[in-house]
């Protein structure tokens, strides 16, 4: 077998057999598979005649730190949390790889909204919510970031018309109800999913999410009027490529697109495990009320 010593940094070396490397590698001038490239598959079907999406999935993109593409940066506050908190480099999980099409006064907001985003302003009790990233106050996530969060989901689909999607941050839920035609009673942090089949994609239209929530830590954020499509199409037995159309007419010029995989999770044993921050935000958020109270 041939043998291939390719450097892997800091002076060290890793020997790797060229048969893996021609496994992994593509030939010269060959690009990886896009979403419509994939082999036509066709996943395990329900009783219904739907595909089985069930399953604990995780995606492994930096997307949550920034959608569009980044360079390893501090966190806030790196002089006390040093590499805690610093983001990874990351590549854009956009379609087309370009950026967001912002109006230009949304753009200056989404650039404020990043300078702030690690405040908790709690001056006055009610707007405390307002600034900072609902992330680091440990609020739901929203769609479609709960999907590209560094923690994993659970799909659970059965008999019922409905599927439900459990999130391993916050513990939040959402309720996709399939063929539905009632529009969102409330607005709510994890929206108002109604969803339909398209030949093997799950399709989901994703509407009444309050407009506090963020796509990212990078401060891109929507209005009350943002309104997401979510496609889910197995093409493996451990990858569904997921994709969703956003649009925003008070925020954005045009609506755009956002694609990457989902992997399903294949440990032993594995389960959606629980997150619940709220314990590690009391007193940031809270701990005022409790000094308040002791004086």
């Amino acid at each position: 077998m041939r043998i291939r010593i390719a450097s892997i940094g800091n002076g060290l070396i890793a020997v790797v057999p060229a048969v893996l490397l021609l496994a992994v590698m593509p030939a010269a001038g060959q690009q990886p598979p896009t979403p419509g490239q994939f082999p036509a598959y066709r996943a395990p079907h329900m009783a219904d005649g739907h595909p089985d999406l069930n399953g604990i999935w995780q995606a492994l993109v930096t997307a949550d730190w920034d959608i569009q593409d980044h360079e390893a940066q501090p966190g806030p506050h790196p002089e006390i949390n040093g590499a805690y908190g610093a983001g990874p480099a990351g590549q854009s999980i956009i379609e087309g790889g370009g950026d967001i099409p912002y109006r230009p006064e949304a753009l200056a907001k989404k650039r404020q909204n990043f300078q702030n985003r690690a405040v908790a302003d709690v001056s006055n009790d009610k707007t405390w919510h307002d600034k900072g990233d609902p992330e680091f106050k440990c609020y739901m996530p929203g769609v479609p970031r709960a999907n590209y969060m560094p923690f994993p989901f659970r799909i659970v689909q059965g008999s019922s018309p409905y599927i439900l999607m459990a999130y391993e941050f916050t513990s939040a839920t959402r309720t996709i109800r399939m063929d539905w035609k009632g529009e969102a009673p409330t607005p709510s942090w994890m929206g108002w999913s109604r969803g339909h089949w398209e030949g093997e994609t799950l399709v989901v239209d994703v509407s009444g999410m309050r407009e506090e929530s963020w796509l990212d830590r990078a401060g891109d954020y929507h209005s009350d009027e943002f309104h997401v499509v979510e496609r889910y199409t197995p093409v493996s037995p451990y990858h569904l490529m997921y994709e969703a159309t956003i649009e925003d007419p008070k925020v954005y010029t045009r609506p755009w697109k956002i694609n990457f995989p989902l992997y399903r999770r294949m440990e032993k044993g594995v389960q959606l495990l629980e997150f619940k921050c709220v314990p590690f935000t009391e007193e940031l958020l809270f701990g005022r009320f409790s000094k308040q109270a002791a004086k």
